[in-house]
């Protein structure tokens, strides 16, 4: 008995000491560093997977870029990738829109005149997927670098709040990281994607022999009837990655027009749009507006240019997810392409009349669309 005695005093010491220590212990917060540490080995090893990825799409654009003998191509991804544009100042609002698109431009012509000093030899249409291929491969090296500051800055200052939400959003960071690796492989290949959508919806709508006309930088238009209305198909210029200045080519276009005396009676635009998760890849929309991805310039072209004349400013979407706007087009988006068609049709003919003159846009990436 007594030994049994001595025994339970024992335990119960000892479940008193171990319950101090823990309670000691979760007051220093030693279960918060710990935590920290198994978030930090997660980023980490996310982080390299990262890595690996930005390696990899900047071997591959090399590649590309020597393959079409650039000239000091590693120089050249090494400019791009740490390329910035400034954001003009926004406490004096007045001309933000013609600052912001001066700024874009610049960037623009930069790009354009470095590929074609870089790659001589190479044509338009190549080098502007070299072009696309160097973003892509900065976007990802961006990304990486990113979520090392962030990673860094957490442990330095011992942050374990900016580790937690760092560690919780790491999924979709890997998510986006490997939509872009994907990505890179269309555009080098010259593949149309979901976001060439709108174009193709255009060539479609002007027809396969329409003769294409440059309007404006990389933009392009064409004259096609619908029910005996004269339509105007404008788009980016292909079958090179080019999106072109659709809203700056639609107002040109439409001074020129009301020049000559033909006000158009209704502005269509038709771009891809990123759809909610559970709604239908492919599925059409139409609403009010300038459906145009966009930093403002181009889609405040569409506004002020249909406000000034009063002419309905009409949208059609097709919807898809991230990934798949940015990736080889799918089935599912290529048959709605032909469904975008007749949506359009039906909005000219049941609101317009005959002889009326209407512009469509088909807002989007042009690479692989002619």
């Amino acid at each position: 008995m007594v030994a049994a005695s001595n025994l339970a005093d024992w335990i119960s010491a000892i479940s008193q000491l171990l319950f101090l220590l823990i309670f000691v212990l979760l007051f220093l917060g030693v279960n918060q560093r710990f935590q920290v540490y198994v978030w930090s080995r997660d980023i980490k090893a996310k982080l390299t997977l990262i890595d690996s990825m930005a390696v990899e799409a900047r071997k591959k654009t090399l590649d590309f870029m020597n393959k079409n003998k650039a000239r000091d191509a590693k120089k050249l991804l090494d400019r791009i990738t740490d390329f910035f544009v400034i954001s003009p100042v926004q406490l004096e609002p007045t001309d933000i829109i013609r600052r912001l698109q001066h700024l874009l431009d610049v960037r623009r012509r930069r790009f354009k005149e470095e590929f074609e000093k870089a790659m001589p030899e190479a044509d338009e249409y190549t080098r502007s997927r070299a072009e696309t291929a160097s973003e892509i491969a900065a976007a990802l090296t961006f990304i990486y670098k990113y979520v090392r500051h962030l990673l860094i800055m957490g442990e330095k200052t011992k942050n374990w709040i900016l580790i937690m939400q760092l560690q919780l959003i790491m999924p979709q960071i890997i998510k986006i990281a490997d939509m872009y690796r994907k990505a890179l492989d269309d555009f080098i290949m010259g593949t149309p994607i979901g976001d060439s959508a709108g174009p193709m919806v255009a060539v479609r709508l002007a027809g396969f022999d329409a003769e294409w006309k440059e309007i404006d930088e990389d933009t392009v238009y064409a004259v096609s009837e619908v029910e005996n209305r004269k339509v105007y198909v404008i788009k980016a210029k292909g079958p090179g990655s080019n999106v072109g200045k659709p809203g700056v080519a639609t107002a040109k276009l439409i001074e020129e027009l009301v020049k000559n005396g033909e006000k158009p009676s209704l502005i269509i635009t038709v771009d891809a749009a990123l759809k909610l998760e559970g709604e239908e890849t492919g599925s059409i929309a139409d609403g009010v507006g300038a459906a145009i991805g966009d930093p403002g310039p181009e889609k405040i072209s569409f506004e002020r240019i249909a406000a000034h004349y009063n002419i309905p400013l009409r949208a059609v979407i097709v919807k898809m997810g991230m990934e798949e706007a940015i990736q080889a087009i799918k089935k599912e988006i290529a048959d709605a392409v032909d469904k975008a068609v007749d949506r359009v049709k039906e909005i000219i003919t049941g609101e317009t009349k005959e002889g009326d003159s209407v512009v469509v846009i088909g807002v989007g990436n042009t690479i692989g669309v002619m």
